[in-house]
């Protein structure tokens, strides 16, 4: 595999290295809903690999190597030698669609030899959850599905997804990766602390928490928070995800952030749903070990990947853009601490995303997590 790097800002446009002595089958590239709105950006890239699937999504920020940007748009054009691309893509009506939507994009693409998934979704108008669930109905655990959910910064009003066509919301696409030689590593992980006692989830509506121990979420927040961070909920809410533990699943934990609030109703609004009946736990952020969760996310792609590998190395980084917002200036320490794991040796691009999608190691079972760093490897076997 071989990897050409470009990215475009407003001053000199799009700039890369040399270019792939042959056509790329696959462009992913990254950038914020201002800049890919007017599908300028996606027609000089088609211009520029005309013989390609062109993939991508607006988002919460822009990971570049070791640098986090808001004015850039980042791309890698990705050349396989012995490996087969497929892209599904398809606009989402509602959020009760997300199911079958997953269902009908695994049908797609299930064929022999399917090695990994890679899903880029809107990360608004989509229940991330019932995707997932869709896809893994069909492909079962043995295919490997990372991704993560399109964002829009801290402005939450509309993301864009585009697939071999300009960007546009309501969007979901999934890239199909083929081949004995193809290789598709992960690593997830978080660094968040656990804070006070479990407490059950007595009533819940989708993604919409009603009671925690019978009590107003919103009551809760308040009491450990205090009245100043609970009035500015829901951005404060951020530092103060859910982890969500199942009964049913002990080795499923996962962590839910806070999405929108209702005052009047005393509610809180997660990021994606939450089961009625399951236990939560107060989360709070520590940057020292949200640097080293993110290290680990970076430690268990690294370690997934085979040795045996032929050419370019890409690890794609969704993070989230509630772990930006929370880290601020120290974010710059989640991305150092992937790179110490993952070695120079390994081309880095991704994103803060609304949400990432990634099996946890413990598990095996891919899920939507929020407030998680995501690593995923592509490379190709040597021949």
């Amino acid at each position: 595999m071989h990897i050409q790097y470009l990215h475009w800002n407003a001053v000199h446009g799009w700039r890369g290295a040399d270019a792939l002595r042959e056509p790329a089958q696959l462009v992913l590239y990254f950038g914020s809903r201002e800049a890919l709105a007017d599908g300028a950006r996606y027609r000089e890239l088609r211009g520029l690999h005309p013989e390609s699937h062109i993939v991508g999504c607006s988002t919460g920020g822009q990971i570049h190597g070791d640098d986090i940007a808001d004015d850039v748009i980042v791309a890698v054009a990705l050349h396989f030698a012995r490996t087969q691309v497929r892209v599904v893509n398809e606009t989402i009506e509602s959020r009760t669609a997300s199911r079958a939507c997953g269902v009908r994009f695994a049908r797609q693409l299930a064929a022999p030899y399917l090695a990994g998934v890679f899903v880029l979704s809107d990360g608004l108008n989509v229940n991330g959850n019932e995707l997932i669930a869709g896809i893994s109905d069909v492909l079962g655990p043995d295919v490997l599905v990372t991704g993560g959910l399109a964002g829009d910064g801290t402005k939450l009003e509309q993301t864009l997804v585009g697939a071999d066509g300009e960007a546009l919301p309501n969007r979901i696409a999934a890239i199909g990766f083929y081949g004995a030689s193809f290789r598709f590593a992960h690593g997830c992980a978080g660094g968040w602390d656990v804070f006070g006692p479990r407490r059950k989830v007595t009533k819940s509506d989708g993604p919409v928490v009603v009671e925690l121990d019978g009590e107003p979420p919103l009551d809760l927040y308040t009491r450990y928070l205090g009245e100043e961070e609970a009035a500015a909920m829901p951005g404060s809410g951020l530092a103060f995800p859910l982890r969500i533990h199942d009964e049913a699943a002990p080795d499923r934990q996962i962590v839910r952030s806070v999405f929108a609030v209702d005052r009047n109703a005393r509610t809180l609004t997660f990021a994606a749903d939450i089961p009625q009946g399951c236990t939560a736990q107060l989360m709070r952020a520590n940057f020292d070990s949200l640097a080293a969760g993110a290290g680990e996310a970076g430690r268990q792609a690294r370690t997934a990947l085979p040795d045996a590998v032929e050419g370019d190395k890409l690890a794609i980084l969704v993070s989230c853009t509630g772990r930006r917002r929370v880290m601020g200036q120290r974010t710059q320490d989640e991305l150092d601490a992937v790179a110490a794991e993952l070695g120079d040796d390994v081309v880095r691009i991704g994103f803060y995303s609304y949400g990432e999608i990634a099996p946890p190691v413990a598990s095996g079972r891919c899920e939507l997590h929020n407030q998680t760093m995501t690593v995923t490897m592509i490379a190709e076997a040597a021949a």
